[in-house]
């Protein structure tokens, strides 16, 4: 079992806000995951994540984005994504300084606007050693012609997308195509009739798909050679 504690760094601008879930026995990797547009650091499917992930060794942390911690409820506006990009940043470099010395790779995500900002970071500077998409917002649910792929050839490390068949927000297909943007490895794991939410909606849980994700995460980051090719996984 981890030790699941508030996590504060209020020396930078924006600061860092969450819950840090620190693994009885760590192995040195860190994740720092982070929410969607319309949720925050204690959405179900983070929470059941993060604890899947510290129990199996790794310190988490589940952030709250810079207009989650101005604004309780509502989506980001229009000039927000800069700012909660800087958050991510700042999140990034606070678990660096934590775990000084000990920290053997870092990787970061999250579900929906948290993890495409998290590839937009990345795209600019690769400061982590991969991303976890949750649901990545391929394009608005009306839009299909309007894809959000710009960055994607700019991202240099490994990628895992977790993705709904359900998704109004990218199709499998989709998410196959814009993959194959990014040069470095990349995985895809559809979830089976599945929706944005990945089966995490209001009391509604998917029990298996935090292990599944753990299983898939740790195979996939822990293979030789991960640049250049792409991998397709149902579950």
């Amino acid at each position: 079992m981890s030790d699941t504690q508030p996590f504060s760094e209020n020396a930078c601008d924006p600061p860092v806000r969450g819950y840090l879930h620190t693994p009885k026995s760590g192995h040195g990797d860190a994740l720092i995951l982070t929410h969607g547009a319309g949720g925050n650091a204690q959405m179900p499917l983070l929470v059941a994540l993060a604890e899947a992930f510290a129990d199996a060794g790794f310190l988490v942390l589940r952030c709250d984005l810079p207009f989650r911690q101005q604004r309780s409820f509502g989506p980001p506006r229009p000039g927000d994504a800069a700012r909660d990009r800087l958050g991510l940043k700042h999140a990034i470099a606070a678990i660096r300084k934590l775990q000084s010395g000990k920290l053997r790779r870092l990787f970061v995500g999250g579900q929906s606007y948290g993890g495409r900002q998290a590839t937009m970071l990345l795209a600019d500077e690769p400061l982590a050693d991969g991303l976890l998409l949750l649901s990545y917002p391929l394009h608005a649910p009306s839009k299909p012609d309007q894809p959000r792929i710009q960055h994607m050839p700019q991202i240099k490390v490994p990628v895992m997308f977790v993705h709904g068949t359900c998704d109004p927000f990218g199709s499998v297909d989709e998410i196959e195509s814009a993959r194959k943007l990014i040069p470095a490895k990349t995985l895809l794991v559809p979830v089976e009739s599945a929706g944005h939410d990945l089966g995490f909606k209001g009391k509604s849980k998917q029990e298996a798909l935090p292990p599944r994700v753990l299983a898939e995460f740790k195979r996939f980051f822990s293979c030789r050679g991960l640049f250049g090719f792409n991998v397709h996984n149902g579950l």
